[in-house]
């Protein structure tokens, strides 16, 4: 924590401002030239349970992927290992995300005055898998850009359209019918559609797999600790 966030003004504080100021971007924005969200009345509401869900993804998988290189001062102690390097950003990022999720859900619910009726054990679900997505990412990318440094400018360039893929903006049955079907094997697409879910009790979210969104997750986190036990001698020596 203190390496993360104790070297810029704020620290900590940071974790919290850049989700709530880019909800507060987008609901404003919208709301000047559209006069309802795609779903419900608020507009705070219905980008917050959008974008968090892929912020926490984004930023587990963006740490993860670091988590060798950030830690190789530490790494050269035999008592730390790889290991530990990516689990130390599992659980910082997870604590972080999650507890700021629900700083800014209450908020909004407080700011709005929302009546609607929280599926907690379904946004639970989503979340977890937002995060275990991230974090199977993070790994096998923690092996390529280590090995490879040009694969970190190759994949910003393939996921820099992400954001508006992932149904933040928009919902998955407004689009058309050849667009669900592309759309449909990006597992956050169905990870934001399950968390508006939990938050409207109206949205038909049945399109939504969970076995292919944990099935995708545990074969790349499989493939990612496969690689890191293979290379990790030679990430380290680089």
């Amino acid at each position: 924590m203190s390496t993360r966030y104790g070297r810029t003004p704020g620290g900590y504080l940071w974790s919290l401002l850049e989700p709530m100021a880019a909800i507060l971007f987008l609901s404003l924005g919208f709301s000047l030239i559209i006069r309802t969200p795609p779903l419900g009345t608020s507009f705070l509401l219905f980008y917050t349970t959008g974008f968090l869900p892929f912020n926490i993804y984004a930023n587990m998988a963006n740490c993860t992927a670091r988590a060798v290189s950030f830690s190789k001062p530490l790494l050269k102690f035999p008592a730390v290992t790889w290991v530990h390097a990516i689990l130390a950003r599992l659980f910082l990022n997870s604590l972080t995300d999650v507890l700021i999720m629900v700083i800014l859900v209450g908020g909004v619910y407080f700011a709005v005055d929302s009546r609607s009726m929280l599926d907690l054990p379904l946004a639970i679900l989503g979340v977890s898998l937002a995060i275990l997505l991230g974090f199977a990412v993070g790994t096998v990318n923690c092996v390529l850009i280590s090995l490879f440094p040009l694969w970190e400018l190759i994949w910003g360039v393939i996921t820099r359209p992400l954001f508006l893929a992932s149904g933040v903006l928009f919902l998955y049955r407004d689009l058309p019918d050849a667009a669900q079907e592309i759309l449909w094997y990006n597992p956050l697409m169905q990870i934001t559609g399950m968390v508006r879910a939990a938050f409207y009790s109206t949205y038909d979210a049945s399109y939504v797999s969970v076995t292919y969104i944990l099935g995708l997750s545990l074969g790349l986190l499989t493939l990612g600790l496969i690689l890191m036990g293979r290379f990790h001698h030679d990430i380290l020596n680089k």
